[in-house]
């Protein structure tokens, strides 16, 4: 691997003298720069970010937590963070939690050691000790908190919308697949469908869940069946719930939407590849990532900032897991 001391030596100068170069920082002659720029190319050297943000104390780096990266909705929040931080010449540190707080706790350390001067969480744990300590702006994704800056979609108008889309299509038996106690985006879309089917007068019967995690999500699906079945509208606590939501009806011999409408959270890459495909609530999530890194790069630049918390609208996608509003006139 070249190093900025083999830099120095085809230049014919001191490591230092490459250093104020590369980091454009102090004065260089003009040809001396040229003979530095053009060894640089010849070697192809690319130097270490880390190295450069301890030398120059101006890191450039981020660090991106994720809970799941096997959820599709996730890697489209990163693309949004990744997209807009590159057009600032920022770059990721990337760590996946797996929704183990321990886990995103020794990420946040490797964060702080590779110098970030920022960080991006879609943390499962907003209230862990580990981020009142940081000393670094943070922005929490697609997460809630009420001290510190957040992108968020609005949940309790999804779950509205969903509870509406469903009972406008027929279903009388409803079953609501209620997220993680612990997520308040999840526990936002859950009382706002509880909200407007009691508003419609209706009953709803509820399975708790306790991670989006794939692993989980048949064994829901399948004891959603086996406590309620003549359940006929399953209101899913995101697209990968409402997949195995899906699988297991027809598993069982139920039709999709005759016997029982789905609708999903998040709208995921793949929800519109099923068959049926399926209808969603779609959260902006690849805008999120890139509100959340612009939010970010004010922090760390020390910009005025109109607003730390900024809210995103969602819309329903009427797709196969859903019936056509009957148009009766």
């Amino acid at each position: 691997m070249t190093t900025i001391k083999d830099v120095a030596n085809l230049a014919g100068v001191s490591v230092a003298t490459v250093s104020r170069v590369i980091n454009d920082r102090g004065y260089v002659h003009a040809d001396t720069r040229k003979k530095v720029e053009d060894a640089v190319k010849a070697l192809h050297f690319s130097p270490n970010e880390v190295a450069r943000s301890l030398y120059t104390r101006k890191s450039k780096l981020i660090g991106l937590l994720l809970p799941d990266i096997a959820n599709p909705y996730f890697p489209q929040l990163a693309r949004g963070v990744e997209d807009r931080m590159q057009e600032q010449d920022y770059r990721l540190i990337f760590g996946n939690s797996d929704e183990d707080e321990r886990k995103e706790q020794d990420y946040i350390q490797t964060f702080i050691q590779n110098n970030v001067v920022g960080v991006i969480s879609s943390t499962n744990y907003p209230h862990s000790s580990i981020y009142e300590k940081l000393k670094i702006p943070v922005v929490f994704l697609d997460r809630t908190s009420l001290d510190r800056p957040s992108v968020y979609a609005d949940g309790r108008e999804g779950g509205r919308l969903a509870a509406k889309e469903i009972i406008k299509r027929g279903s009388k038996r409803i079953t609501i697949m209620q997220g993680p106690s612990h997520i308040r985006p999840a526990q936002d879309r859950f009382e706002g469908a509880i909200e407007f089917i009691r508003e419609a007068g209706m009953d709803h019967e509820v399975i708790q869940t306790t991670s989006f995690s794939f692993n989980e999500a048949g064994v829901w699906a399948e004891e959603l069946f086996k406590k309620y079945p003549d359940t006929d509208g399953v209101i899913a606590s995101n697209d990968i719930a409402a997949m195995a939501v899906l699988h297991e009806a027809y598993r069982i011999g139920k039709n999709v939407p005759q016997d029982v409408q789905v609708i999903g959270f998040d709208d995921i890459p793949m929800s519109g590849l099923l068959s049926p495909a399926l209808s969603t609530i779609r959260q902006p999530a690849y805008e999120m990532g890139r509100e959340a890194a612009g939010l970010l790069i004010q922090l760390v630049e020390q910009n005025k900032m109109d607003n730390k918390n900024i809210q995103l609208p969602v819309s329903f996608i009427e797709r196969g897991t859903t019936r056509k509003v009957r148009n009766d006139g």
